[in-house]
C-alpha cells in the first residue's frame, strides 16, 4: 500500500506494471530503468535480495515468494549471483538515494518498523532533511498526482 506521494515517488515502477501491484524486486532486476532510479544500483540490488532472503527464512514454503525467486533466478544473472551469497538483512534505518525522472536526485532518511499488530508486516518511513533540495522536490511531487489526474481528464474529454 502507498500514499499519493509514495505513488508519485515510484511512478516509473507503477507506470510499468499494468496489474497495479508493482514489485520492487522485479523492477530492480528486470527493468533497466531501475539503474536510473537507484543511483547506487548495486547497493539497492544487494539490499533487495537480502530482504527477500530474510523473508524466505521466515516462511520457506510461501508460494508467492518461492515463485518470485524462481522467476528472478531464471531471468537475471545479477539476482542469481546475489541470491547465492545467502546474505540476510533486516531493513533497519539509514539513508537512500534515488533519481526521480521529474524532480531529479533525492536523499531520504528511512527507518523501518515492524508492525506489532500484524506479524511479518513492516512499515518503512522516509523523511527529507528540512529545507533541503529533497524536501523541495518532494513538495513538487506532492502536487504531481493531482496534475497528472487533471491532464488525464483533459485528454479523455478531447
Amino acid at each position: 500500500m502507498t500514499n499519493h506521494l509514495g505513488r508519485a515517488m515510484h511512478s516509473s515502477l507503477y507506470d510499468r506494471d499494468p496489474t497495479g501491484q508493482p514489485n520492487f524486486a522485479r523492477y530492480t532486476f528486470l527493468d533497466d530503468d531501475s539503474h536510473r532510479f537507484y543511483p547506487d544500483w548495486a547497493t539497492a540490488a544487494d539490499t533487495c535480495v537480502a530482504i527477500l532472503r530474510t523473508e524466505a527464512g521466515r516462511d520457506p514454503y510461501e508460494k508467492g515468494l518461492y515463485d518470485l525467486v524462481g522467476e528472478l533466478s531464471t531471468r537475471s544473472e545479477d539476482f542469481r549471483r546475489r541470491w547465492s551469497a545467502h546474505n540476510v538483512r533486516y531493513h533497519g534505518a539509514g539513508t537512500k538515494h534515488f533519481h526521480h525522472q521529474i524532480v531529479g536526485d533525492l536523499e531520504l532518511a528511512y527507518e523501518s518498523v515492524d508492525m506489532i499488530s500484524e506479524a511479518g508486516l513492516t512499515m518503512t518511513i522516509y523523511a527529507a532533511e528540512p529545507a533541503s533540495p529533497t524536501e523541495h522536490a518532494l513538495a513538487l511531487l506532492t502536487s504531481w498526482p493531482a496534475t497528472q489526474e487533471v491532464n488525464t481528464r483533459r485528454r479523455s474529454h478531447q
